[in-house]
């Protein structure tokens, strides 16, 4: 077995390990990039890419369908063509894929191994058994798997996870979503546009990331008028019948039903890859569930042994710390880590990176959106609530897409702008404006200070705005006349939304 010897050494060459190589470089430190799999990261492979061109192929055919609505026909039947949606996601793919592995054929040899890497101690890695690394730190950044559900076990080759969807070489004639988070809702819709019957089947009543109440209640609506959509469905059996599975459940009106589907697509989210990783014998202090405990603000894992002091010489980035689980808090966290595995490598201590705005999507149609840490993280009677209805927006209205609730927080207080939960049309660009006005620590009173264009979906933002303005006043009104002014500019805002 061959020995060599770094400041920095990083398991997992996705994007978190990508980004904490480079840091790790930039910062002046020898660095090791490590990957017992393939080159290529989650999102490029089995993750944001490919599930956004199925969605794409979703929206197109969606286009055609309801274009009558605008006085616009088409001759003859709407035709999807499977194999031809599904070769053009698989294409497109490995585009993406190739574009990730010629940024890693850019880094020297010398700084990529090859090979499962388990730690024996602290500062030595034992790689696909022919490596002895010696590292002054290391940075876990092996990413995610996802999750199985031991009791699907025996659907056999009609049990598919969100990672296998992309190889199909055509469509399928029916599936079974178990678990309508992120992943499920995104490849359900799309599905169900593109000419497959689905049928989205949860346990306990939650919908994607959503928090708040009304969102969740005005979003499960939304869907259920598109497709099946049971967020608490009553499940008593799940077998293979022949080639295809049926699903025994009890209806909401108390029925009992029989399904078949071709497919069982479980999406109960992703696992981080730590097991195996020799972490036991580390000092890194672990949760219950076995997973690092870590500073999400340094990347640095705590230590176990105390003596130590609070951190240990490892760190860890990406959906291995299964913090926020997105590419682009992943790239963050690979940076951070890396530039603090590089530093105290080299003798000194670390330091805050940092750390954006949260901000989350569900690329739906309409599409769900976070900012901010969600309604779940408020505290009663600190925050008044502004919200817009999309029905009756100007814009909505003239793309057809007027449905959504969006619903915004602001700080009782001090009027500061807290976050938002949405499901709405043009979601993605409405919440990247939140995300930027709540990492400023905006108020509301100058988020309504910024230009707002007519006729754009953003005047549905400034109405939710506006509404929690008038909120905010009437809370510290004093006296009859602020009562009367908020009165007005309520009615005022009224004349507005009219229009926009």
């Amino acid at each position: 077995m061959r020995a060599a010897q770094v400041d920095v050494a990083i398991i997992g060459a996705g994007t978190a390990g990508l980004a904490a190589y480079r840091a790790a470089r930039a910062a002046g430190a020898a660095a090791m990039l490590i990957e017992g799999g393939a080159y290529g990261t989650t999102c490029a492979r089995v993750g944001c890419m490919p599930s956004k061109l199925l969605i794409a192929a979703a929206d197109a055919a969606y286009a055609v369908e309801t274009a009558p609505s605008f006085g616009v026909h088409c001759d003859g039947v709407l035709r999807i063509d499977g194999r031809a949606v599904m070769d053009r996601v698989r294409r497109e793919r490995d585009r993406f894929v190739a574009l990730v592995l010629r940024d890693v054929e850019r880094i020297p040899e010398t700084d990529r191994l090859r090979g499962h890497a388990a730690f024996m101690d602290d500062h030595t890695l034992e790689v696909g058994g022919h490596t002895r690394v010696i590292a002054r730190t290391a940075v876990i950044a092996t990413g995610s798997r996802p999750t199985r559900a031991d009791s699907f076990e025996a659907l056999g080759d009609r049990l598919i996870v969100n990672d296998g969807v992309f190889d199909w070489q055509d469509l399928p004639r029916s599936v079974a979503v178990i678990g309508p988070g992120i992943i499920g809702l995104e490849l359900g819709q799309a599905l169900h546009r593109l000419g497959v019957h689905v049928a989205i089947l949860g346990r306990g009543g939650r919908v994607g990331p959503i928090s708040d109440p009304e969102i969740r209640a005005y979003s499960i609506a939304a869907f259920k008028q598109e497709f099946t959509l049971e967020p608490d469905a009553h499940i008593a059996d799940v077998r293979r019948d022949g080639d295809r599975v049926a699903i025994h459940r009890t209806a909401p009106d108390g029925a009992k039903q029989v399904e078949t589907f071709d497919y069982v697509l479980v999406s109960n989210g992703r696992t981080p890859n730590v097991q195996g990783i020799g972490l036991e014998k580390t000092s890194v202090k672990l949760d219950a569930k076995g997973l690092p405990l870590y500073d999400p603000v340094t990347g640095q894992t705590l230590n176990a042994d105390e003596s130590g002091g609070n951190g240990s010489p490892v760190f860890i980035a990406g959906d291995a710390g299964n913090f926020i689980p997105l590419l682009h808090e992943a790239a963050d966290e690979g940076r951070i880590a890396g530039k603090n595995a590089a530093r105290v490598a080299l003798g000194e201590p670390v330091i805050a990176g940092l750390r954006r705005a949260p901000i989350g999507g569900v690329f739906t149609d309409l599409q769900i959106c976070i900012v901010g840490s969600g309604f779940r993280s408020l505290q009663p009677g600190s925050f008044a609530t502004g919200q817009v209805n999309f029905e009756d927006q100007g814009r909505a209205r003239i793309l057809l897409r007027n449905k959504g609730l969006l619903n915004v927080y602001a700080e009782m207080a001090t009027g500061r702008f807290l976050g938002a939960e949405m499901l709405a049309p043009g979601g993605e660009h409405l919440a990247h404006l939140l995300a930027w006005a709540l990492q400023s620590r905006m108020t509301v009173e100058q988020m309504l200070e910024m230009p707002y264009y007519h006729p754009v979906l953003e005047e549905g933002l400034r109405t939710a705005l506006h509404d929690v303005s008038v909120k905010l006043r009437a809370a510290r009104r004093v006296g009859s006349e602020p009562k009367k002014r908020a009165k007005a500019e309520a009615e005022d805002n009224r004349s507005i939304n009219a229009l926009a």
